[in-house]
């Protein structure tokens, strides 16, 4: 899987919490106020079940999850490991 695959799902599971705003893939979408801490589980839940990962506590870091190209680092970092 590329980047760009997993940058188009991450883009889709977050495309409704975005109400149509831009969102660049640098910008921390908790700062901007698109969505709450609570979104961080229900990104991770995503992660594990979109890419069939799972995730540990090393993962956890909330860098992680507040940026596109957190989760995409995230995903492909995960990914390569497991190959």
């Amino acid at each position: 899987m590329t980047n760009d695959d997993v940058r188009a799902r991450v883009r889709e599971f977050l495309a409704p919490q975005l109400a149509g705003q831009p969102l660049a893939d640098s910008d921390d979408f908790f700062a901007l106020g698109y969505v709450n801490s609570l979104f961080a589980m229900q990104l991770a839940l995503f992660v594990e079940k979109e890419f069939a990962l799972t995730l540990g506590p090393a993962d956890m870091d909330f860098d992680n999850f507040r940026t596109v190209d957190g989760l995409v680092r995230l995903v492909t970092s995960r990914t390569a490991t497991a190959a």
